[in-house]
């Protein structure tokens, strides 16, 4: 490898480890400060190592099951969210009649339904799955509308110029144009999903990250809440990542005819 790669390669991983190392030091200097009492700060070797002690243990399960549970309710919320936010952002008229409706529910909190979520789902693994379906399905919404709202009129005047049918102009034309859009909905219902997961199970969860963190702050053991929130942040962020690889390889082609 010549020298001005590798001098590349390693300012690259100095700047991703940072962030990183900026956080841990902050976390070693409040604790240190006396500015908050350290009891209820667990140094980070702390958390490290219960971590190992958890993953000897139920922590794989957990990690396991809220994984599953948000890609369920990810996957069936945006498989909805595509096709209604596609025909809300496309036609006018649907927008005018559904968009007040869409913004209503979207303001509310998932948390605030579970009430009626036990009511009418029980407290088995539907009702969790139905919070993070409706928290995925209104982001994954909101996304398609605004990203169909910015697709330009221009291709479909071009196509027919040309002489496609609708159903070309359709797969041709509207369907490449909305991938980025899809993609970006469902990093953003991840995103919200992953957010509402404590959320959902509240829901006489046994198992899942959010149920240790809840069982966690019963008995005040701080090093295992944080270990449940590092593991909810580090999972979140690797699909994110996932996402954005898939994005730069499925829409490359805007970027040769941009």
């Amino acid at each position: 490898m010549k020298p001005q790669a590798r001098r590349n390669r390693l300012v690259t991983l100095a700047l991703l480890l940072a962030p990183w190392l900026a956080i841990l030091l902050l976390w070693y200097a409040v604790r240190a400060s006396g500015l908050v009492n350290p009891a209820l700060v667990p140094a980070p070797h702390a958390v490290l190592a219960k971590f190992a002690e958890l993953a000897q243990g139920r922590l794989a399960m957990d990690v396991w099951m809220s994984t599953q549970r948000v890609f369920v309710g990810v996957f069936l919320g945006v498989l909805l969210a595509v096709p209604v936010g596609f025909a809300i952002g496309w036609y006018r008229g649907v927008r005018s009649f559904v968009d007040p409706l869409i913004n209503f529910f979207r303001a509310l909190p998932p948390i605030a339904l579970i009430p009626l979520v036990i009511v009418y789902f029980g407290i088995g693994e539907v009702a969790k799955m139905v919070i993070l379906f409706y928290a995925s399905f209104f982001a994954g919404v909101i996304v398609m509308v605004e990203g169909i709202g910015q697709i330009s009129p221009i291709y479909v005047r071009v196509a027919r110029t040309l002489g496609a049918s609708d159903a070309e102009i359709f797969t041709k034309v509207i369907v490449p144009l909305t991938v980025p859009h899809i993609l970006t909905a469902v990093r953003v219902a991840l995103g919200v999903a992953w957010a509402t997961l404590v959320a959902s199970e509240l829901i006489a969860a046994q198992q899942g990250l959010g149920a240790l963190i809840q069982n966690a702050s019963s008995f005040f053991q701080l090093d295992i809440i944080y270990v449940g929130i590092v593991c909810i942040g580090f999972i979140a962020l690797a699909m994110d990542l996932a996402l954005r690889a898939a994005t730069r390889r499925l829409v490359a082609w805007q970027d040769r005819i941009a």
